[in-house]
């Protein structure tokens, strides 16, 4: 990936804590608000984008969803970053709680290869190098423990990288990729499943572990 000043997350799904059938809530505001904080306090990035699925519920706004998208806008303002979200197929009331800017597909500025930032749930209209996507949710099993993953590939849709960012929520579940070919995707910007590199970053630790490529990763399970 050419470097950029810039942030992107994606699948927030800002809600999805007060739309669950659950007795017991588990901090949602403050888990999203406090670690999108502390990365715009880290990076100190131009501009930020979400990536997609900014908000979870299709139908209505749960109680503290307006409040949670302010304090994430308020994060990045504190640092002179602009905030742009790509609509995802989850944000159909994106317009109740967003008067930013909302491109379906953001070119970022800045690199020496074109980059595009997109959900990633339909195929995108603007051609790029590389294509940073949401969507899937991937996660890896390790020893018995699911952790959730980038997924780093030269030449998976087409000529073009894809690097699939994991739920920044850390309320949805997520898709083990251990063993997952191109068809058990639900985005159709992996054409090519097998080049895939999976990505787990340990913020506790202050590290970053790369695995196999997945076609590689199958054969050492």
């Amino acid at each position: 990936m050419p470097p950029a000043d810039t942030l992107v997350c994606a699948d927030l799904h800002v809600g999805r804590d007060a739309a669950s059938n659950v007795e017991f809530r588990v901090g949602e505001h403050e888990d999203l608000r406090e670690r999108f904080r502390a990365l715009c306090d880290r990076y100190e990035p131009a501009e930020a984008v979400v990536a997609g699925d900014l908000l979870h519920s299709f139908d209505r706004l749960p109680r503290g969803a307006v409040e949670t998208v302010r304090a994430l806008r308020a994060a990045a303002e504190s640092v002179d970053c602009r905030l742009v979200v790509t609509p995802g197929n989850h944000d159909s009331m994106l317009g109740e709680v967003w008067d930013g800017p909302t491109p379906e597909e953001y070119r970022i500025d800045g690199a020496d290869r074109s980059v595009v930032a997109v959900h990633g749930h339909a195929p995108p209209t603007t051609d790029a190098d590389w294509y940073i996507v949401g969507h899937d949710h991937p996660t890896i099993d390790v020893e018995g423990m699911r952790r959730p993953c980038y997924l780093h590939g030269p030449s998976a849709y087409g000529s073009a990288g894809v690097l699939m960012l994991p739920a920044f929520s850390r309320l949805p579940v997520g898709v083990e990729v251990n063993e997952m070919r191109a068809g058990d995707f639900q985005s159709p910007l992996i054409e090519a499943a097998g080049g895939l590199r999976p990505v787990v970053r340990d913020e506790a630790a202050d590290r970053t572990h790369e695995f196999p490529p997945l076609s590689e990763f199958r054969r050492l399970l």
